[in-house]
């Protein structure tokens, strides 16, 4: 077996939301197998904590303290990166917010906040990493959505709205860059113990209510997640692109 296909020593990647839950867990696995990580968080604090501890064990990471929800910020981002690597081949669209209120109580403004978070970021991202990506002849970019994007679930219409757009943005890049040697894929999480996660998992009712319709009865691990994110990311995933990937312990599949 050609072991140069489940790796990626010498590639550089960029992840979001990089600090915490499913962005740290995929970090330390692409550091793991051999990639360069830049990583991308709000808490500057937090961040430049884990890069210490990073560099400390020997890893190459760079990182900039950055709320990528605000306008212009994400040609910021990627300038830093030119200006630090010059190059890019993987970009991790992972950061997210919820607010948790049913359709009629959201307020324009919390409305653009999740928006902004969500979509608007990983758009305006993966605009501006397009030169760097294609550039690399290897590209990939892997959106970090959710089952509520395929679903109805209980996470609010405003959430659900953000993750199914960026499926088909998913779609729409994979057939669009493929000629520019980028692909372009997407996981689709359920219930994952992370933070964002944490006030319903901590919920014993709520709790109760989603173990009973996932089929594997447990919450996923954030490491879960980025394995197959990973595998996106790998020479191995190929010919695979404009694909969704669901990591949901069985959900989307049990029927009534």
């Amino acid at each position: 077996m050609n072991q140069l296909l489940w790796s990626l020593s010498g590639q550089r990647a960029l992840v979001t939301g990089g600090t915490k839950g499913i962005g740290e867990a995929i970090v330390r696995q692409f550091m793991a197998l051999g990639a360069a990580v830049f990583i991308v968080a709000r808490d500057n604090e937090l961040l430049q904590k884990q890069l210490d501890e990073y560099r400390q064990q020997g890893h190459t990471v760079e990182g900039v303290a950055a709320d990528i929800s605000q306008p212009g910020v994400a040609a910021q981002v990627m300038d830093a990166v030119n200006s630090t690597w010059g190059s890019l081949d993987i970009l991790v669209n992972n950061a997210g917010t919820n607010i948790r209120k049913s359709t009629v109580e959201y307020s324009p403004s919390e409305y653009d906040h999740v928006l902004n978070t969500n979509l608007r970021s990983a758009y305006e991202l993966s605009q501006a990493a397009y030169p760097l990506l294609k550039a690399s002849g290897i590209g990939k970019i892997i959106f970090v959505s959710s089952v509520s994007g395929m679903t109805h679930t209980s996470s609010g219409s405003l959430y659900g709205m953000t993750k199914a757009a960026m499926l088909q943005l998913t779609r729409n890049l994979a057939v669009e860059w493929a000629s520019d040697g980028i692909r372009v894929n997407a996981v689709a999480p359920w219930y994952i113990k992370t933070p964002l996660a944490t006030p319903v998992l901590t919920n014993p009712e709520k709790l109760t209510a989603i173990l009973s319709r996932t089929p594997m009865k447990r919450i996923g691990e954030p490491e879960e997640v980025a394995s197959v994110v990973s595998f996106l990311s790998m020479p191995a995933s190929g010919y695979v692109t404009g694909q969704t990937i669901a990591v949901d312990g069985g959900l989307l599949a049990w029927g009534y």
